[in-house]
């Protein structure tokens, strides 16, 4: 399978930065679209950044402008830059990644979620 670690999460005060990383490895044939979400308590997990492998990107429209998404291929690795974080940008953030993975005997397309990293940011 294909497993995916994020990392960068913690800790920030408001208007302070952080940057999140996401690097995939495993079975890899090869990766379309990387990208974040996240969870916020006591709501649905939701979009916030994708980049695809030609580097197309795609932001939610609350967020633009405060973040953002880049992939560095070779290394199988999504990063998101936050800027002038707020209190609401807390949360569990998720990296996904798409793609075509070795599975079986044939490659096939499928995606994979990392763990989370944890967001907090305090006033």
């Amino acid at each position: 399978q294909v497993q995916l670690v994020e990392s960068g999460g913690g800790l920030v005060q408001a208007g302070g930065s952080l940057r999140l990383s996401c690097r995939a490895s495993g079975r890899i044939f090869s990766i379309d679209v990387m990208g974040w979400y996240r969870q916020a308590p006591g709501k649905q997990r939701e979009l916030v950044a994708t980049i695809s492998n030609d580097g197309l990107t795609n932001y939610a429209d609350s967020l633009k402008g405060r973040l953002t998404i880049s992939r560095d291929n070779a290394k199988n690795t999504a990063y998101l830059q936050m800027n002038n974080l707020k209190l609401e940008d807390t949360g569990v953030y998720y990296c996904k990644a798409q793609g075509i993975w070795n599975i079986g005997t044939i490659p096939e397309r499928s995606q994979s979620w990392g763990q989370g990293t944890q967001v907090t940011v305090s006033s």
